[in-house]
């Protein structure tokens, strides 16, 4: 059994407990077929030295693994790429629209994720999640998004944490199941402790980090999870924590309540309440969503007096839970 098989074989295995596990049953429904197209996610039959697909994804947005160097990636791909099975492309133009408007409305959900393409079986660097431009819609591109993993040590279950986490994505781009169903499953809200490991520098000048604003947004995401887990316990504070296909930056627990956080890196507080004003009221307002008792803006700058007084209007005016914190930010590197 090669490596890949291997992994395949343990993914299915564990999958069982995950959502992505049924993705064979949900094919079947979406493509009205009379029987089960596989009794696994990844079938021996699309699973090959150093990529797999699962079955029946030639034609879709498939979950697709596969060998870079020593590493192993795993997530949502196109292949473009002709074959007997796939004679043109013209079947997945449209869902690589569909795709397009899932992630032009939640890509921020997969900012932890990244996206590369290969042309000519040349790899491109790795870039956030975006729409798929139109010189992509090529024959002969792969486009992938997900993440990677070293092969000496995978993790398995992050791997379907992932899956599941692109499960969303699938389902609407391949569009065949009732937009109710996709509803449903985007609105459950499940708090979960800890903070999600995401990536506070890269190889380049300090100068091109501080210019990074995700990167900056990982360390204060992780500076205020070590804070408020202290004040508050590591059973209590959880990152990441996923409702209605968006993801709240920080959610603080206080038995039956919830302390939503939404994390800004502009200069300014009014800059950081401004971006994060929206968000932050539609993840606990939204019909259907979580209600939290408490709704906190957190930025680097600390607030004037205006910022203040504006903070405080919103509170007595319309009644809202607002509070805007700047972060004690502490270098974790």
């Amino acid at each position: 059994m090669s490596f890949l098989a291997h992994v395949a074989a343990e993914i299915n295995k564990k999958s069982k407990s995950y959502e992505v596990g049924k993705l064979q049953n949900l094919r079947k429904k979406l493509n009205n077929l009379s029987r089960l197209p596989s009794s696994q996610l990844f079938d021996q039959r699309t699973v090959f030295e150093n990529w797999g697909w699962h079955y029946g994804g030639r034609k879709e947005l498939q979950f697709n693994i596969g060998i870079e160097g020593d590493f192993l990636r795993y997530g949502v791909a196109f292949s473009l790429e002709c074959s007997q099975s796939l004679p043109n492309i013209d079947i997945l133009v449209p869902k690589i629209a569909r795709f397009n408007e899932y992630l032009n409305e939640f890509c921020e959900n997969f900012s932890d994720l990244r996206m590369w393409y290969y042309e000519d079986d040349i790899r491109s660097s790795e870039y956030m999640p975006s729409s798929i431009p139109q010189e992509q819609v090529e024959e002969g591109f792969f486009i992938f998004l997900g993440a990677k993993s070293e092969k000496a040590a995978i993790d398995y279950d992050r791997i379907l944490e992932t899956l599941d986490r692109l499960l969303p994505i699938y389902l609407f781009t391949e569009g065949g199941l009732p937009e109710i169903a996709l509803e449903k499953r985007l609105f459950d809200f499940r708090f979960s402790a800890g903070c999600t490991e995401k990536p506070s520098q890269t190889s380049g000048t300090l100068t091109q980090r501080e210019l990074d604003i995700r990167l900056r947004h990982n360390d204060y995401q992780r500076s205020l999870y070590t804070e408020l887990s202290a004040l508050y316990g590591k059973d209590n504070v959880g990152t990441e924590i996923y409702a209605n296909g968006l993801s709240i930056d920080l959610v603080v627990k206080q038995g039956e309540n919830y302390w939503f956080y939404e994390i800004k890196t502009a200069s300014t507080a009014r800059s950081c309440i401004r971006q994060a004003l929206g968000q932050i009221m539609e993840y606990s307002y939204w019909p259907g969503h979580q209600r939290a008792v408490k709704l906190i803006i957190v930025g680097s700058a600390v607030a004037n007096q205006d910022e203040i007084s504006y903070i405080e209007y919103l509170q007595e005016t319309f009644g809202l839970p607002l509070e805007y914190k700047a972060i004690r930010y502490l270098q974790l590197n």
